[in-house]
């Protein structure tokens, strides 16, 4: 996460990638103006307010809505899965 404890899972998705229940439950579908057309990003927080201040502070009057995803998974226990795999040791 970064310092204002908002993690940008997916940029200018596919509003339907909300729908995966493998998502975390803390997972939100942001939707945005950018030029005019509706754009969607999944983002995971530990609050709505850090969620609300740093999407307000990217896009101001452009900001639509937040939603929470269909996501049912605890965060601490979910995994990316894009994320690279941790090497074995000896």
């Amino acid at each position: 996460m970064s310092k204002t404890g908002v993690r940008i899972m997916k940029q200018a998705c596919d509003p339907k990638e909300a729908e995966d229940r493998t998502l975390p439950y803390s997972c939100y579908l942001v939707s945005y103006l950018v030029d005019g057309t509706t754009t969607y990003d999944l983002a995971t927080t530990g609050g709505v307010v850090e969620l609300f201040d740093y999407y307000w502070d990217l896009y101001k009057k452009d900001f639509l809505e937040f939603k929470q995803t269909e996501g049912r998974i605890n965060p601490k226990l979910w995994v990316d899965p894009n994320a690279p795999k941790a090497k074995k040791g000896k």
